[in-house]
């Protein structure tokens, strides 16, 4: 059993008021290209959202060819920690693939390839040449990563390498990203001006 978590409870200020969740990306909610990208290598998908983003989310996956449910956060506004440990909370496989809600160019080879490296440890995260870890991009053994999530939230740390640190990862380098798929799978849509490019491609 693997799992997909999305995370989509950020409030993306710089996208504008709109959810950029699930916003329309050339005919389908950015969200739901997120989750069909991961549809062939994952056996269900958990997302993770405010409960205000329900509805809309719901809507979204609908006829979807994998089991879905939505793991609300109990506090929103706390931040990606926050939002993965719930998320990972409501996974039923060993291992999940944790993605950002705004990355409609995931690469379902690359997630593949990360379950695959992250076999007997508690992680396996890419990184980037010159870059931090994709901990937004990155596989996770769930109860571990949850555990040290809420470690981390009650520690006061803020940011994911915090719990990330806690446990026994594997780094998958740009090299290996490159064998394995396109390295343009860790592309996010920050603004309205990177959607838009993105949308007329995608049309």
């Amino acid at each position: 059993m693997r799992t997909g978590v999305i995370v989509a409870g950020g409030r993306s200020t710089r996208f504008g008021d709109a959810d950029k969740a699930t916003a329309d990306l050339a005919g389908t909610p950015m969200i739901r290209r997120v989750g069909d990208r991961l549809a062939g290598v994952v056996d269900e998908l958990v997302v993770n959202c405010r409960a205000d983003q329900r509805a809309a989310i719901l809507d979204a996956f609908e006829s979807y060819p994998r089991p879905v449910s939505v793991a609300e956060d109990e506090t929103p506004d706390q931040g990606p920690v926050s939002g993965i440990r719930t998320g990972l909370r409501a996974a039923s496989g060993e291992y999940a693939v944790v993605v950002a809600c705004d990355m409609p160019f995931v690469d379902p080879g690359v997630v593949s390839y990360l379950f695959e490296r992250a076999e007997g440890h508690d992680a396996a995260v890419p990184q980037l040449d010159d870059q931090w870890f994709q901990t937004t991009h990155a596989v996770y053994r769930a109860t571990a990563m949850a555990d040290a999530c809420e470690a981390a939230l009650e520690a006061g740390a803020r940011k994911v390498v915090d719990p990330l640190f806690e446990l026994d990862y594997v780094v998958v380098d740009e090299t290996e990203i490159a064998e394995h798929g396109e390295l343009r799978t860790f592309e996010n849509l920050n603004t309205r001006e990177e959607f838009e490019e993105a949308a007329a491609e995608l049309s």
